[in-house]
């Protein structure tokens, strides 16, 4: 089937996520299925518009529904991506499944269970490997080559945790930031600088 054939396909697919709010949940759901409630909280939108949003979503066959309890739970259907990605790339391949992709899935797991639908942690795991995976989350929030203040990095790390000061050691502890002095500065180590 040639691109031209596919173009109303392609249209509908970009329309639909033209829309600034539907990319958002996109992104949300991207990271687990989430009920319309958690969506309209974690984007601080009404239910009314968010259900409006999945609508549009589900009708171009992005986001699928399964009841569960008194709750619908939308997940995307990342099938649908891969097809439209495939699309538009014609025939270009793909690459393969790694190790990357299934380390992926582990985080999806560990985030899924010891992070709220707003991205704050509820727990920290005992597991290392698992703590290592919120800690390069975390890490997320700090721009390379900046230097904060340790109250500066107390209130970044406010939106994730009460305990900032077990996160500020870890992070320092496990080699992802830096410190000088009894630290007065902080900032982020990158892949290369270690």
């Amino acid at each position: 089937m040639s691109s031209e054939q596919h173009m109303p396909d392609l249209v509908r697919f970009f329309k639909v996520l033209g829309e600034p709010q539907r990319l958002r949940i996109v992104g949300l759901l991207s990271r687990r299925p989430h009920t319309v409630e958690d969506l309209a909280a974690s984007l601080n939108l009404s239910v009314s518009t968010v259900s409006h949003h999945l609508s549009r979503l589900t009708d171009a066959g992005l986001v699928s529904a399964r009841a569960e309890s008194y709750y619908n739970v939308y997940a995307l259907k990342t099938e649908v991506l891969t097809t439209m990605a495939r699309t538009i790339l014609k025939d270009a391949e793909l690459p393969r499944q790694t190790d990357d992709s299934m380390l992926d899935a582990f985080e999806r797991k560990v985030m899924e269970a010891f992070t709220t639908p707003d991205g704050k942690i509820k727990a920290f795991p005992v597991q290392e490997k698992k703590y290592l995976v919120l800690l390069r989350y975390v890490l997320k929030a700090f721009d390379p080559g900046v230097k904060y203040t340790e109250k500066r990095v107390n209130q970044i790390l406010s939106n994730y945790s009460k305990d900032t000061a077990r996160l500020r050691r870890s992070l320092v502890d496990f080699g992802f930031m830096a410190r000088e002095g009894g630290g007065g500065k902080y900032w982020r180590i990158d892949q290369k600088d270690t």
